[in-house]
C-alpha cells in the first residue's frame, strides 16, 4: 500500500521520510492552507455564524500538488502539529482535499524521533473535532472583534489602525504601567554599611538593618559610632534547601532566553522551531511541565552515571497557569545524552538552556547553610548591623547550574563567637533614591499575560510582534537620570562628605507605549471596557478550553458574545467623538497665537495657530523622541520650530541639522549624515563639519573599484557586513575566498549571474 504523510513544515518532511522508509512519502502543507474570507468578514453573522473559508492565494499551487499526491495514495496520514492550530490544519486538509472516501489517519507526536513517530503510526486516531472547534471559535471571535473595532478606530482615531482581543489588552497593560511610572514619586534614603575587623583580623561586612531619610540624622548616627563599641550579638545558622525550577513551558523558555541570551520572544520561538524540526527537542508550544516516564528514566540513568545516585530526585510538576491546555509534555531534549545540538550559535545556546533546565528538574535539592550575624553598637540607639552569607553543603542541581546561578549570597563569613568585640574600620552612608515600577520587557509581558490567563503558548509571540508592528508599542532603551548621590563616610573618627554622580532608572529593551498606542487604548477602554477587562479576556480563553474539552458548543459561545458586542459597536460608532488628544500649551510670544499639541496624521505634532478660512495656515512640527502629548511644555514645543537649523557653510554648501523619522541628521548638499546621540537643537557648526568630513572620507573608501557595463555601472563596495558588488540598485555578496581588490569586470559578471539564480 502507498502511504502519504502530510506535515506542516517542509523542514520536518525529509527527517520523517527517512524514519518511515520507502513505503511512505512525506509532503508539506506549508502551514495553514485556508482562512476566513475577507468578504462579509467571512462569517454568517445573521444566522448560523458559520465561517466561510477560502484557500489562500499563495497555497493554491500547494493544494494542487497535494491533491495529485492524495489521489495516488491508499492511506493518508495527517501529521500536523499536536496543538489546536495543528488539529485545525489537519481538518482543513481533510475538507479541501476531499478525503471523505479515503483511508485517513490522524497522528501526533511531540518529538521527531524514530520511537515517537513509529509509535504514532501504530496509534492513529480520527481528527478531534472539539480541538478544531476551539480553534475555529478563537479565529471567528478574533475576526469579529478585529473587523468591527478597526473601522471605528479609523473614523475616531486614525486611519490604518487595528484592534484585537488579546493585542489591545496587551497594549493596555503597557499603557497602565507607564501611567504608574509617571505618577511615581521617588523618595530619598540612606543605606548604611560598615566594615569590621574580627579578633582574628578577618574582614566582616555588614549593613544597618534600618534606613534613614535625613542627612542630619545620618550625621548624628555616625557621630554616635565614634565612641561606640561593637560586639557580636547573635549568630544564627539555619540549614536550608534550594529546589530546581520546573522544566520549560513556552512562557518560561521565552522569559529565560530573554534574560540570559537577550533573545526576543519571536526569535526564541524561531530558534526553538528549528531545534524541534531537526529532532533535537520536543514540541515548543506547550503550557505543561509534565515529563514522560521514559524521559525521566533516561535522565535517571544519565544522572546516576555522571554524578552518582545521590544526585537523582524524581519530580512530578503541576502547571500553575489558570487554565492549562492539552496534556503535552514540557519542552525537553529528545535525547538527554546529547549535550550539544544546533546548527548555529543561537540554536546551540538555546539547546544548552533547555538541556540544563530539564536535567536539573530531576536532580536533588541543594543543601545550604544560611548564616546571619548580628552586630550590636553600644550607642544610645542600640543600632544593629547584619551580615548574611551561606555555605553550600551539598550542591545537588547546582552542580549543573552553578555557572548560571543568580544567587549573590554565596559569600563565606568569618568564624565569630557571641559577645566577641569587633573593630570598626569604616562606615559608608550612601544616599539612594527609590525606583519606579519596572517597565515590561517582551518576556515579562508574556509572564503577566500568562498570570492573568490571557492568550496561550501559540499566541504570545504573534501578539507581541503585532503590537510593535502596529506601532502601538516600541521597544527601546531608557537612558536614565543623572542623580547627585551624597556619601557620608566615617573613618578614623572623621566624618567626610563625597558627591557621586550616578545614573538611575536606566532600562534596556523595554516596551513603551507610543502616543498613538496611548490614545487608542484610552478610546477603547472608555467605550469597550468589557472587552479590554483582563478577567473578560481570561474568561473567553477559558471558554475556548471548554470547547476543546467538548463541554461547550462553539457557535453558541460566539452568539452569546456577539449579542452583547454588536449593540456596543453601533452605539460607539454613532455617539463617540473623534480622538485628537489635543492639549493647549499656551501662547506663542511672537505671533500671539495659541499653541497646541495633538495627534496628527503621522503621529503627535505641535501646532501654532488654528485652521480658519482667510487666515494664515497653522505651523506644524513633529514631537521628538522622548516627548509625549502629556508631558511636553510650551518652551519645548516652541523649540521644535527652530528645526531645521542652518548652522552655516562648509565648502560653499549649507550645513543644515534637523530631525527625521530615523533620528537627528545633518544635510550637506545631497548627502545625509546621522547626528547619533547629538541634539540638533544645540549642536554647533565645527562638530557637524567634523562629522561631514568623516562621512566624505568613509564614502571615498566605500568604492573599491568600478566598471562601465552596457547601460549601467558595476561597483565593488565596502559595506557594513563586508565587501559586495552593486549593479543596477541590486547588491551581490562576494565569496569569502575572493579578494575584492583583484576582481575584474568578468569576475563581477560571473558572481552576479550565479547570485541572480538564488
Amino acid at each position: 500500500m502507498s502511504n502519504l504523510v502530510i506535515v506542516e513544515s517542509p523542514a520536518k518532511a525529509n527527517t520523517i521520510e527517512k524514519i518511515l522508509g520507502k513505503d511512505f512519502k512525506v509532503v508539506s502543507s506549508y502551514g495553514h492552507i485556508r482562512d476566513l474570507e475577507k468578504k462579509n468578514m467571512g462569517i454568517d453573522l445573521k444566522g448560523s455564524f458559520n465561517p466561510n473559508y477560502q484557500i489562500s492565494a499563495d497555497k493554491k499551487k500547494v493544494i494542487s500538488l497535494l491533491s495529485k499526491e492524495t489521489k495516488k495514495s491508499d492511506v493518508i496520514w495527517l501529521a500536523t502539529d499536536e496543538d489546536r492550530e495543528g488539529e485545525a490544519i489537519a481538518w482543513h486538509l481533510y475538507e479541501v482535499l476531499s478525503l471523505k472516501n479515503k483511508t485517513v489517519n490522524r497522528i501526533v507526536f511531540h518529538e521527531i524521533t524514530e520511537n515517537a513517530i513509529k509509535l504514532a503510526i501504530k496509534n492513529p486516531r480520527s481528527i478531534d473535532v472539539n480541538l478544531v472547534n476551539a480553534q475555529q471559535a478563537r479565529r471567528v471571535l478574533d475576526r469579529i472583534v478585529g473587523f468591527k473595532l478597526s473601522p471605528i478606530l479609523w473614523k475616531k482615531v486614525r486611519m490604518g489602525l487595528s484592534a484585537g482581543r488579546v493585542q489591545s489588552v496587551a497594549v493596555r497593560l503597557i499603557v497602565e504601567k507607564e501611567k504608574s511610572i509617571s505618577s511615581f514619586k521617588s523618595t530619598k534614603s540612606y543605606q548604611i554599611s560598615a566594615e569590621f575587623l574580627t579578633l582574628n583580623q578577618n574582614s566582616l561586612d555588614a549593613t544597618l538593618i534600618i534606613e534613614l531619610d535625613k542627612k542630619e540624622n545620618v550625621i548624628s548616627l555616625l557621630e554616635s559610632f565614634i565612641e561606640s563599641n561593637f560586639t557580636i550579638d547573635d549568630v544564627v545558622t539555619k540549614p536550608s534547601t534550594s529546589s530546581p525550577p520546573p522544566p520549560f513551558t513556552t512562557s518560561s523558555l521565552q522569559q529565560l532566553a530573554s534574560n540570559k541570551l537577550g533573545f526576543s520572544v519571536s526569535r526564541t520561538m524561531t530558534v526553538a522551531q528549528k531545534l524541534y524540526e531537526s529532532g533535537s527537542i520536543t514540541y515548543m508550544r506547550t503550557d505543561s511541565t509534565n515529563l514522560s516516564k521514559e524521559a525521566v528514566n533516561k535522565m535517571q540513568d544519565y544522572i546516576n552515571r555522571n554524578f552518582g545516585e545521590e544526585y537523582f530526585q524524581p519530580r512530578m510538576y503541576t502547571t500553575k497557569t489558570k487554565v492549562a491546555q492539552e496534556a503535552h509534555e514540557a519542552i525537553r531534549p529528545t535525547d538527554i545524552n546529547n549535550l550539544n545540538c544546533g546548527k548555529d550559535d543561537a540554536q546551540k545556546k538555546l539547546y544548552k538552556l533547555i538541556w540544563e533546565r530539564t536535567i536539573c528538574s530531576q536532580m536533588s535539592n541543594a543543601i545550604i547553610n544560611k548564616t546571619n550575624i548580628n552586630i550590636k553598637a553600644s550607642n544610645p540607639q542600640q543600632s544593629i548591623f547584619q551580615s548574611k552569607g551561606q555555605i553550600i553543603k551539598f550542591d545537588g542541581y547546582l552542580r549543573i547550574q552553578k555557572n548560571t546561578s543568580s544567587n549573590n549570597k554565596d559569600k563565606i563569613l568569618p568564624s565569630v563567637s557571641l559577645g566577641e568585640s569587633l573593630t570598626l574600620e569604616i562606615v559608608n552612608a550612601k544616599e539612594k533614591y527609590s525606583k519606579p515600577p519596572a517597565r515590561y520587557t517582551e518576556a515579562s509581558l508574556v509572564k503577566k499575560l500568562e498570570e492573568l490567563g490571557i492568550g496561550r503558548p501559540s499566541t504570545y509571540a504573534p501578539t507581541i510582534s503585532t503590537i510593535q508592528k502596529r506601532e502601538y508599542v516600541s521597544k527601546d532603551n531608557i537612558e536614565g537620570v543623572k542623580q547627585n548621590c551624597l556619601h557620608l563616610i566615617l573613618e578614623k573618627s572623621n566624618i567626610s562628605e563625597k558627591n557621586i554622580i550616578e545614573i538611575s532608572w536606566s532600562e534596556k529593551k523595554k516596551l513603551l507605549p507610543t502616543e498613538i498606542g496611548k490614545l487608542t487604548n484610552e478610546f477603547l477602554v472608555q467605550h469597550f471596557e468589557d472587552i479590554l477587562q483582563y478577567n473578560f479576556t481570561a474568561k473567553i480563553e477559558s471558554q475556548f478550553d471548554d470547547v476543546a474539552r467538548g463541554k461547550k458548543e462553539w457557535k453558541n459561545m460566539i452568539k452569546e458574545f456577539y449579542a452583547q458586542f454588536e449593540p456596543t459597536v453601533l452605539k460607539v460608532d454613532k455617539n463617540s467623538s473623534k480622538v485628537t488628544g489635543i492639549r493647549e500649551l499656551g501662547e506663542d510670544p511672537v505671533t500671539k497665537q495659541k499653541v497646541y499639541v495633538r495627534l496628527g496624521k503621522f503621529g503627535p505634532i505641535v501646532q501654532i495657530g488654528e485652521l480658519e478660512k482667510g487666515k494664515e495656515k497653522p505651523k506644524y512640527a513633529s514631537l521628538r523622541k522622548g516627548q509625549t502629548i502629556e508631558s511636553i511644555t510650551l518652551v519645548s514645543a516652541l523649540e521644535l520650530f527652530s528645526l531645521p537649523r542652518n548652522l552655516g557653510k562648509f565648502n560653499d554648501d549649507d550645513i543644515i541639522v534637523s530631525e527625521g523619522r530615523y533620528g537627528p541628521y545633518i544635510k550637506y548638499g545631497k548627502s545625509f549624515t546621522s547626528l547619533g546621540d547629538l541634539d540638533p537643537l544645540t549642536v554647533d557648526l565645527p562638530t557637524c563639519i567634523n562629522l561631514v568630513k568623516k562621512k566624505i572620507e568613509f564614502d571615498k573608501q566605500k568604492i573599491i573599484n568600478s566598471f562601465n557595463h552596457e547601460d549601467s555601472m558595476i561597483e565593488i563596495c565596502n559595506g557594513k557586513y563586508g565587501p559586495y558588488i552593486k549593479k543596477a540598485r541590486k547588491n551581490y555578496k562576494i565569496p569569502k575566498d575572493l579578494d575584492p581588490k583583484k576582481l575584474t569586470k568578468e569576475d563581477c559578471l560571473s558572481i552576479i549571474s550565479k547570485s541572480s539564480k538564488k
